[in-house]
């Protein structure tokens, strides 16, 4: 292998590309980009007197290419279009040496219309395909929040369609519109009222102390639920709302990273400066590799951030520390946004200091996560011999009864908690349940471009399935660390007395009976218990669907095969159960077409 990994290192193309490094397993070590792949491969190696790693690396990167045993690459035309390969199979492929950083969401915009005579704010995650759209973002959290909040206290029209009607709604008479549809209002006056909303999107303060005083005037007419509501509004904004005492004294537009490691953890902190005010923040962790540099996770961060089709991109964007690849990056996001983009390290005034805060976080924020009780992975991670600190979960379980709502569930544990929005549910076409978990992974691996590869994989299930995971990463070319539990058989019947939970743990290379005391094995029944209560009451969901459809059986004179006419011309039980009488009677005849149609649904 190590004379087919020479031969290829010789023959390297002298193009832009990306390259992928396997060790003696075939598992996937690391992927890569070069402007010019002969020149930035070979300088890895040194060739004489033999293939070895190139002595001036550095220790951690020298660990590395001393597992490599073959080398793969893929051309492409330019430096940018291999930023963007590579950022795409890192998040597919997941390898061991390479970083992955899972906040790829798009941040929620608070966007107004000026193109209409009356406007409202709405809330967006994409673009808005229209003219005269200004936007206010991105925010963090709270945007639905400070949306309803102005609502409540500004009379702006507060659906979309109630314009179209041209007809006094329900809102004026609460007072919570002022009717422009019944020309109740001037333009020039709602403009003023428009003017104001915005306002208290630039000034939370401001908007605070005005749902303070609505929810002490709720609360005096013992209107006591909607005092509440808006007492967790409040909460949730004050959150939301960054304390800072910078004045940058002009409106500027920036967004800010700053990046930072301590031991095996990273933390990437994102600012939102608009207008001169810092809107929002955000951070997320990263578990690094041995060989995680600043620089990786802050180009993996910038091209998952840039990469989204954003509403508003500002001409500069802060930095704590020197990028190696800055030129690239700068680049790749002048090129997206069709404008002339620059990444600045500041050395004084404001923008200096704002650094300063977001580095002073960044500390503060990998403090706090380090203090936290990891006991409970490394002893799992010893125990089952895996490769990463299990951190990220992704637990699965497959539900039926006789063939019917055939249903797959996968649960996510991130952040010593349930991630219920991470969760998906599959309906499945295989009967058995090997076939239904090869269904159920085959289509979670399908989507690792967009959602990444978890730590550690967890079924509910015996060996067969694991090694049925392995199979379909392995093929796939990513490693993920599996693990399965089963119930324990007794007399070929599955055995979970209450209080005595016979579960065996299965990995790789080992079984594991625990006994029902242990930390580790009752943190594990936890991740298998929530994915096996999801799969159960989708499962409940899908069979009360199910049963309603195939109550067409039960109507008098249809039977089976007119069902299955039915289905072959409408293609859905939805479809007939929607269906016109004109449209039945195509099918069917009419006494039969009537039936149906009359059925109470």
């Amino acid at each position: 292998m190590l004379d087919e990994l020479l031969l290829k290192l010789q023959n390297l193309p002298s193009s832009a590309g990306i390259y992928q490094y396997f060790d003696k397993s075939h598992h996937l070590l690391y992927i890569g980009k070069a402007k010019n792949l002969k020149n930035r491969v070979k300088s890895y190696f040194r060739f004489t007197p033999h293939l070895q790693p190139s002595p001036t690396l550095s220790p951690r990167i020298f660990k590395m290419i001393s597992e490599v045993v073959s080398l793969q690459y893929i051309i492409v035309d330019n430096e940018n279009d291999a930023l963007i390969l590579e950022n795409s199979l890192i998040k597919q492929l997941k390898p061991k040496y390479n970083i992955l950083l899972r906040d790829d969401k798009t941040y929620p915009y608070i966007y107004v219309d000026y193109s209409v005579d009356f406007p409202r704010l709405q809330i967006t995650r994409k673009i808005v395909k229209k003219p005269h759209i200004k936007y206010f973002g991105p925010f963090s959290s709270g945007a639905r929040d400070i949306l309803d909040s102005i609502y409540e206290i500004v009379p702006l029209v507060q659906k979309g369609g109630s314009l179209k009607n041209k007809k006094i709604c329900m809102f004026y008479q609460i007072k919570k519109c002022m009717a422009p549809c019944e020309g109740k209002i001037s333009k020039d006056d709602y403009k003023t009222l428009l003017d104001k909303a915005i306002s208290y999107i630039n000034n939370k303060t401001k908007l605070i102390e005005n749902l303070t005083t609505k929810m002490t005037q709720y609360s005096e007419e013992l209107r006591f639920e909607e005092a509440l509501k808006i007492k967790q509004r409040i909460d949730t904004i004050s959150r939301s709302q960054i304390k800072s005492t910078l004045d940058f004294a002009k409106d500027e537009n920036l967004d800010l990273f700053v990046v930072d490691i301590v031991e095996n953890k990273g933390v990437v902190v994102k600012m939102f400066i608009r207008g001169g005010k810092l809107i929002t923040t955000t951070h997320n962790f990263i578990n690094t590799t041995n060989i995680t540099s600043l620089d990786d996770i802050y180009k993996t961060a910038i091209v998952n951030y840039y990469n989204s089709e954003l509403p508003f991109v500002p001409s500069t964007i802060l930095v704590a520390h020197t990028l190696e690849e800055k030129e690239d990056l700068e680049l790749f996001i002048s090129q997206k946004y069709n404008k002339k983009v620059s990444i600045v390290l500041p050395k004084i005034g404001v923008k200096k200091q704002l650094i300063n805060v977001a580095l002073n976080n960044t500390a503060e924020l990998l403090k706090l996560q380090n203090k936290k009780d990891t006991t409970i992975y490394k002893e799992i991670q010893k125990l089952c011999s895996l490769e990463i600190l299990p951190t990220r979960i992704e637990i699965f379980d497959n539900s039926q009864m006789m063939g019917q709502a055939k249903v797959g569930a996968m649960v996510v544990w991130d952040d010593d908690k349930f991630i219920k929005d991470d969760y998906r549910v599959y309906n499945l076409e295989a009967f058995d349940e090997y076939a239904q978990m090869k269904e159920t992974l085959t289509r979670r691996v399908e989507s690792f471009e967009k959602n990444p590869a978890p730590n550690l994989w967890v079924l509910d299930g015996g060996k067969a399935l694991l090694n049925l995971a392995y199979d379909i990463t392995s093929s796939v070319g990513v490693y993920i660390d599996i693990i399965a539990i089963s119930k324990e058989k007794v007399d070929a019947k599955a055995y979970r007395a209450k209080g005595s939970a016979k579960d065996i743990i299965y990995t790789k290379d080992d079984i594991f009976r625990l006994e029902p005391s242990d930390k580790r094995l009752q943190f594990i029944q936890n991740l298998r218990d929530e994915a096996h209560r999801v799969a159960i009451n989708f499962h409940k969901k899908q069979k009360r669907k199910e049963d309603k459809q195939i109550s067409l059986l039960n109507i008098k004179g249809i039977g089976e095969a007119k069902v299955k006419k039915l289905l072959n011309y409408f293609g859905t039980f939805e479809a007939i159960t929607n269906a016109s009488l004109e449209d039945l009677e195509n099918v069917l005849n009419k006494t039969d077409a009537k039936n149906i149609y009359t059925k109470t649904w």
